[in-house]
């Protein structure tokens, strides 16, 4: 037997316990510099670092549309106060043409011309005449235009303003979505940035209740990865854990200890093909990562109790918490089921 595998076979530290040690972030084992996100992608999933930067991005682009909104905004109320500043000057003429409408009735071409009695007058009515249709003509040409302009730069106000609350809320909705993606994995510090964006979506495992909860099951099925035996709702979590990709060394059941274990509700994800070994570059750290990652995303439709990565613990309850005891898992992740 060799010593990786003895390594594995010593029980598996006890939750409460390492709960109760210290709570708080813990520093990871010196690592190679961080590559670009390029170097590491796997089947084309976008690292948590490029999420990062996208969002930023967002952000920005958000954050320039909004002052441009705001500054259209300024210019567009003075427009408005302008042509009503314009028709209110206008309303006492308005006034002034419908009162002598209202005292003397439409003065029509005919009407005027036939009061007149002498050449001269009906030359001078005559010119009155056009006179009056040019103002008339004008105040209403100059009524119907700041009309117009007022009711034009209302309508561009609010397309403005319904634009202001929507790059309000892209950019809150970007800034909580960074926030929660790095939150879920551990944040920067702990992953490095090694970590894709997204997980694949688990199938919801047996035993699940309308109301949430996990029905207990026993050990009743035969352990994938050893001569033990695994609970159907652990058999299910290594299948897709399997199915996303994940198919480096693992061992589930083990003898000995109160834990979840010898219960067939546990398996340790190796960072190798066979045996562990302490991650030591960003391959493996990546893989780790990425396996936690998983988990934790899925925990809800897996029944996830507790996972244990690189000196840190992850309850749904919780999040990430600081972890040391017997094994630090920095060569493997530990996923706990209810």
């Amino acid at each position: 037997m060799t010593a990786p595998l003895r390594r594995w076979l010593t029980p598996v530290v006890a939750v409460f316990a390492a709960c109760a040690i210290v709570v708080g972030p813990a520093p990871a084992p010196a690592a190679p510099s961080t590559p670009t996100p390029s170097e590491h992608e796997e089947d084309g999933d976008l690292l948590i670092t490029d999420a990062i930067a996208q969002a930023n991005r967002n952000y920005l682009q958000a954050k320039t549309k909004l002052e441009k909104s705001k500054k259209r905004q300024l210019q567009l109320a003075q427009e408005v106060k302008a042509a009503e500043e314009q028709l209110d000057a206008l309303s006492p003429q308005i006034t002034a043409i419908a009162a002598q409408s209202y005292r003397t009735g439409r003065l029509g071409a005919m009407t005027m011309l036939l009061e007149s009695n002498s050449p001269d007058s009906f030359v001078h009515r005559a010119v009155a005449l056009d006179e009056l249709n040019m103002v008339h003509a004008q105040k209403l040409a100059d009524i119907n235009a700041a009309k117009t302009r007022a009711e034009q730069a209302k309508l561009a106000l609010d397309a403005e303003v319904r634009e202001q609350q929507k790059q309000a809320n892209v950019m809150a909705r970007e800034k909580a979505e960074t926030e929660k993606a790095l939150k879920l994995v551990g944040g920067l510090g702990f992953t490095g940035g090694l970590v894709s964006a997204t997980s694949k979506v688990a199938a919801i495992g047996p035993g699940r209740t309308a109301d949430g909860d996990w029905k207990p099951e026993s050990c009743s099925e035969d352990d994938p990865t050893t001569s033990g035996c695994v609970t159907p709702r652990t058999l299910h979590a290594y299948k897709e854990v399997k199915k996303a990709g994940f198919n480096r060394f693992v061992g589930c059941y083990r003898s000995g200890g109160p834990w979840e274990h010898p219960k067939g509700r546990a398996c340790d994800w190796s960072l190798q093909k066979s045996g562990f070994s302490p991650w030591h570059n960003n391959d493996m750290r990546m893989y780790g990562n990425n396996v936690a990652a998983f988990l934790i995303r899925n925990a809800d439709r897996l029944g996830i109790y507790y996972v244990i990565w690189n000196r840190q613990i992850w309850f749904p309850a919780t999040g990430w918490k600081s972890y040391s005891g017997p094994s630090n898992h920095t060569d493997h992740v530990h996923m706990s089921l209810l």
